[in-house]
């Protein structure tokens, strides 16, 4: 039978109870003949409070240790998760991201993978067992434990399936598939049967909560087959492919993803002289902050304005940073502003639809929301606004494509 992968989230393992009813869904893939990897985020919850604890001691706790926290929250699921699966007679063992190897860089708290041993799984696997691995979480090689960042769990199970080279990656959460935009922002929104890595890629990256971000890359490198589904309804859920549906017409727009984790800086009365940009978000970089939105103004008096976005949750690093490039550039000041938001439009109809661009920002000026930055790739288009317009832009964004009709829905 069929080599699969499965990653639940926090929610789906969130009590004994739930955790009970995931060893019961195992169960009767495991009685089909399915060899299983199971791959478990923390009770949820539990990530947070483990942060503040760590915070209640240190503002800013030390990465390395905080990984060593952490990565705890994991191993209560999948140790819980194989007594369940014991008590119903079935083999089942639980590895630590350490002890499977999978391998990381050394960048705690955003760890990449580099490499993962898949000896050992394999060989349970080959006996019947029921492998269980904590998600989220390696090993560098010194030997410290790492985390891959938030949502790093879907990464985990995405890497397992492409090492292990498994039939399909199911992705097990609270949602049953990628919808249209959030269905608790935009009521009407609706599940698509199909998305395509490339536009799921976008989603996640702007702000979509279904998928991580460095799971889609994964998976659209190595050509894992994607599948988003319900820990607790059954229903074919979402597929995620390479190829583009090409036996229809494809909608313009496939979704609308958007983000409060926003926070943009600007640093203003920069000289402008070749290089300028380096200079300011080369420190930035430096400091490993991901910086998105970039714009860059000339004003008439040779000064240059440059202003991007961070996450909220490192734009006081980024300040600071910044703070530090205004005096060595002689800039006249740096501005703050966590209070921003960004919403963008999702589709791989754009290649091919002309006026997209124009018919989102009559829309947004038709509900008196004001454009503070743009920016656009082939297939999505992304603005950033106040934050307290994001979900009225979300809402009439989802009306004015027409989202909530299914025949402008991905279709089988």
């Amino acid at each position: 039978m069929s080599l699969l992968v499965q990653k639940f989230g926090g929610t789906s393992v969130g009590s004994v109870e739930r955790i009970e009813a995931v060893a019961d869904k195992l169960a009767k893939f495991h009685a089909d003949g399915h060899q299983l990897v199971v791959v478990l985020s923390a009770m949820s919850g539990e990530t947070n409070r483990l942060i503040g604890l760590a915070k209640a001691i240190q503002d800013t706790p030390t990465p390395r240790e905080l990984d060593v926290l952490v990565a705890t929250g994991e191993q209560v699921t999948i140790a819980l998760l194989c007594m369940a699966l014991h008590k119903r007679g079935i083999d089942a063992r639980s590895y630590t991201g350490a002890q499977v190897r999978i391998l990381t860089d050394s960048a705690f708290n955003k760890a990449r993978i580099e490499q993962i041993d898949s000896e050992a799984m394999l060989a349970d696997l080959n006996t019947g067992r029921i492998v269980v691995v904590a998600g989220f979480q390696g090993v560098d090689g010194s030997g410290n434990i790492t985390t891959l960042g938030r949502g790093g769990s879907d990464t985990t199970g995405v890497a397992l399936a492409a090492a292990l080279n498994a039939d399909e990656c199911q992705i097990y959460t609270d949602v049953d598939g990628v919808y249209t935009t959030d269905p608790r922002v935009v009521p009407e929104a609706r599940r698509l049967d199909r998305i395509t890595f490339e536009e799921m890629l976008e989603m996640a990256s702007l702000g979509s909560k279904v998928l991580q971000i460095r799971s889609v890359e994964f998976a659209g490198k190595y050509n894992v087959p994607l599948r988003v589904l319900s820990s607790f309804t059954d229903g074919p859920g979402t597929l995620i492919t390479l190829e583009e549906d090409s036996t229809m017409e494809k909608p313009v727009i496939s979704g609308i993803a958007f983000t409060r984790d926003e926070a943009k800086l600007t640093i203003r009365g920069v000289p402008d002289t070749p290089g300028v940009a380096s200079r300011i978000l080369g420190p930035v970089s430096e400091a490993n902050i991901e910086v998105d939105v970039i714009v860059q103004n000339i004003g008439a008096d040779k000064t240059t304005d440059l202003t991007f976005t961070v996450q909220k949750a490192e734009m006081q690093k980024a300040g600071d940073v910044l703070e530090r490039v205004a005096k060595e550039l002689g800039a006249t000041e740096v501005i703050k502003d966590d209070k921003v938001a960004k919403v963008s439009i999702v589709g791989v109809g754009m290649r091919s639809h002309a006026g997209v661009a124009a018919k989102m920002f009559a829309t947004l000026a038709a509900h008196n929301i004001n454009i503070q930055l743009i920016t656009t790739s082939e297939i999505k288009i992304s603005v950033v606004i106040e934050e307290k317009f994001m979900e009225l832009a979300v809402r009439g964004l989802h009306e004015a494509f027409e989202l909530d009709r299914t025949e402008n829905l991905e279709v089988q």
